[in-house]
C-alpha cells in the first residue's frame, strides 16, 4: 500500500500533529502514523472520520489516481 502523502500534507496544513488528529477521530497516534505510512488499510468508518476531521472528501485523501 502506498504512503498517504495527501493525508499527511492535509494534517500538517491544518497545523495538527498525528496525536491531535488521532484524538479527533478516536484512534491512537500509531494508527494515524500507520495510515500515513501505508502500513495500515483503514476501515471506511475511519476514512470518513479522518476526512471529516480534515475537512476533505474521501476522493481528496484516499482515491488513487490511475495514471
Amino acid at each position: 500500500m502506498p504512503k498517504n502523502l495527501r493525508m499527511k500534507a492535509a494534517r500538517a496544513g491544518l497545523g495538527l500533529s498525528q496525536s491531535e488528529l488521532a484524538a479527533r477521530v478516536g484512534v491512537t497516534r500509531q494508527t494515524i502514523s500507520a495510515v500515513e505510512s501505508g502500513d495500515y488499510n483503514p476501515t471506511i468508518r475511519l476514512c470518513v472520520a479522518i476526512c471529516q476531521a480534515l475537512g476533505l472528501t474521501l476522493n481528496d485523501l484516499f482515491w488513487e489516481d490511475p495514471s
